[in-house]
């Protein structure tokens, strides 16, 4: 197993860097530079003023030199003129001897995020707050979409062709068919309008970043539940008809073992292998895939400030946002592959 963990972490490391470096190849195009320097300076500077700008903030070296110095492997760039110093990793225009008290390297790897260019803040701040907004949503979001989703498949899974099976398999599938936006749109409508007579919520979930409440914060978790749900659902019933049928399931009804334990002690387990590798991947998901719900209801979360960094070509805080999503997939990647391989012990012994 640890050797198994050790391989599966350095193709990680591998991977997290040659994603990371595409999104800044792309973040640091020539067109992105050019709209960065005219948004921080001045919307009708020439060309020859944006090339002076972008030279003088580090942006003209070249791509790999750059992404290196974002990482923390080479030392950050430095520029003298008339006796002030400026850099990567220094405060403002100092003095060449308060210049040569900072540090050398100042990366991601060192803790360095760099600065939001829009919210004139640390974007290590920024991600940090933003993340735990949506961290919180994805609790409650799991809290409700897991269970649900289990009970529902492992119920329509025992009765297959029964009028249980057909109704939860319709709901899981319609579900799944209604997008986050349309189920949004629905509830708010419904549960938020005077005009229907059912204004039981609220339709902004604003107020539940400082102050969450079943009141402002039930709706944007149940939108984002239900469409999961359906997925999650239909997987488990799959895997849960399958596992009824399978041979030593037979012989335990032929033993007259009771259909109770025969579900709980020997088909649960085995069922939820396949359920288990979809929730994991549910994660990434959840972290990016929040972006429309997060707007639809004014819940600025990570989603939210994904979008905008990219509308404001924010490059420092777009590149956070990026490698907090790879680490994220990845990691529930190599959780889901220990999961699997312990919930099947013939992956264990092969």
């Amino acid at each position: 197993m640890g050797l198994f963990i050790l391989r599966r972490l350095s193709v990680m490391i591998f991977t997290a860097l040659c994603l990371t470096f595409i999104v800044f190849f792309l973040t640091n195009l020539d067109a992105n530079l050019e709209k960065l320097a005219k948004t921080q300076g001045n919307m009708r500077m020439s060309d020859a003023e944006v090339t002076s700008w972008l030279d003088k903030n580090g942006y003209s070296q070249p791509t790999a030199l750059k992404y290196g110095q974002w990482l923390g492997v080479f030392p950050g760039w430095t520029r003298t003129v008339e006796n002030e110093v400026t850099g990567r990793c220094i405060s403002g225009p100092v003095s060449p001897e308060d210049a040569a008290m900072a540090p050398t390297f100042c990366g991601i790897i060192q803790g360095d995020w760099g600065y939001s260019t829009v919210f004139r803040d640390e974007v290590s701040t920024i991600v940090g707050k933003r993340l735990s907004l949506t961290g919180r949503l994805m609790f409650w979001v799991l809290v409700l979409m897991v269970p649900s989703a289990l009970l529902i498949g492992v119920l329509a899974g025992m009765r297959e062709g029964t009028l249980t099976d057909r109704s939860l398999s319709t709901v899981s599938i319609l579900t799944t068919a209604t997008p986050e936006y349309v189920s949004g749109v629905i509830f708010i409508a419904i549960f938020t309008s005077s005009a229907v007579g059912l204004k039981w919520f609220k339709g902004t979930a604003t107020s539940a970043m400082d102050n969450p409440t079943f009141e402002n914060f039930f709706l944007p978790v149940l939108t984002i539940a239900l469409y999961g749900m359906g997925y999650i659902a239909r997987m488990t019933r799959a895997s849960m008809t399958e596992v009824m049928t399978a041979q030593y399931i037979r012989t335990a009804r032929l033993k007259g073992v009771s259909f109770y334990n025969i579900v709980v002690k020997h088909a649960l387990r085995n069922a939820l292998i396949a359920p288990f590798t979809v929730i994991m991947l549910q994660f990434p998901w959840l972290l990016n895939g929040v972006v429309i719900v997060e707007t639809l209801f004014n819940y600025k979360g990570f989603g939210w400030v994904l979008v905008q960094a990219a509308g404001n070509n924010d490059i420092e805080l777009l590149l956070a946002v990026s490698v907090v999503s790879v680490v994220v997939v990845l990691l529930t990647q190599l959780i889901s592959d220990i999961g699997y391989v312990y919930l099947n012990p013939r992956i264990r012994i092969s």
